[in-house]
């Protein structure tokens, strides 16, 4: 149970969404949490991310421009001799003027950026990043009690909000038929969902996307106490339920589900690297200019740099799913609702 801060606002909200017990499953909470327009995390118009006071959590995009021109560096390499001008860059999900490539000279032919509330809509020649993206997604909570799959929910009692644990009514995603006592599933089911939208749309090219996860295999036995975290203020923490709107929540995803998802739409070899080794092997060119940059003294840059790529750092915690589509199939898409992450 936690005794954090519920402003009227999103109490409001809850009440209103809740069932006739004042209950409602986490995955629903979460959504409220992060992207309702009134109260959601990320439909407040202030800084998140940084070193500013008041922000909760850093990015690679934080390290400065040294990321966005690694990530230029390497989507050249893997367009494999195309002409990153007949490519358009699209960013998906970034902060309001914190794109990944703004600021530094890049080679495509054009940037557009799709942030929370646009409408998801991707064409033509393309270069399709996102950084942090599917993690930030809700996700159904499950734990497993005398012999099956309980869904955890959340209670609002006398102004205070607590877990509860209520029957499975709902699952889309594929569960193990049985787990140890207790077992938490934190289901990332809504970034499969998302990936499947992206990957959906009439645009040919290379897809790339930063961001941390694990296999099936990994979240359904080596995960015991699941992987939804809270971030608030620069600190990681596991109550979910505290600040409301006012802090992040995040969940690992599961890279299985992303690739086969792209897979399924056409798009070749789908591949997840370690950050460090995605961008040792396609932005070596750019990761040695900078090395020898200043070569007489350790700059912001090549502090940076290491940050990005050493082990202890983002270079491991971080993966990097990429994989192209050189054709289009299937019949073209109706128009897409509005984008909310």
């Amino acid at each position: 149970m936690t005794q954090a801060r519920i402003s009227p606002e999103f109490l409001a909200v809850f009440r209103q969404k809740a069932d006739a017990a004042g209950r409602m499953t986490f995955a629903q909470f979460m959504e409220i949490a992060l992207y309702d327009p009134r109260v959601g995390y990320y439909c407040q118009q202030r800084p998140r991310v940084g070193y500013a006071a008041g922000t909760d959590f850093f990015t690679a995009s934080t390290s400065g421009p040294i990321f966005g021109e690694l990530i230029a560096a390497a989507c050249v390499s893997l367009l494999n001799g195309s002409d990153p001008r007949d490519f358009k860059f699209v960013e998906i999900g970034a902060e309001a003027g914190a794109g990944v490539l703004s600021g530094i000279s890049h080679p495509f032919g054009s940037l557009q950026t799709i942030r929370v509330g646009d409408p998801l809509e991707i064409s033509g020649p393309c270069v399709v990043f996102s950084n942090e993206l599917f993690d930030a997604q809700p996700c159904q909570r499950l734990v497993f009690r005398s012999g099956a799959w309980r869904e955890r929910g959340v209670a609002l009692n006398d102004g205070v909000f607590s877990e509860v644990e209520l029957p499975l009514t709902r699952v889309s995603a594929p569960l193990p038929a049985t787990a140890v006592e207790g077992y938490a599933f934190d289901v990332p089911w809504s970034a499969k969902i998302l990936a499947d939208r992206i990957a959906r749309q009439p645009w040919t090219g290379l897809f790339v996307a930063c961001d941390y996860g694990k296999t099936w295999r990994e979240l359904t036995e080596h995960c015991p106490a699941g992987t939804a975290r809270a971030y608030y203020r620069h600190t990681q923490s596991n109550d979910l339920l505290a600040h409301p709107g006012e802090q992040d929540l995040t969940c690992h995803i599961c890279w299985d589900w992303l690739s086969e998802t792209l897979a399924h739409h056409g798009f070749a070899s789908p591949t997840v690297p370690s950050q460090e080794a995605f961008f040792v092997n396609h932005a070596e060119t750019c990761i040695a200019a900078a090395i020898t940059q200043e070569a007489s003294r350790f700059s912001p840059k090549k502090q940076a740099l290491l940050q990005l790529l050493h082990p202890s750092h983002l270079g491991q915690k971080f993966q990097v799913l990429h994989a192209r589509r050189e054709a289009l199939t299937g019949k073209p898409l109706a128009p897409e609702a509005p984008f909310n992450l």
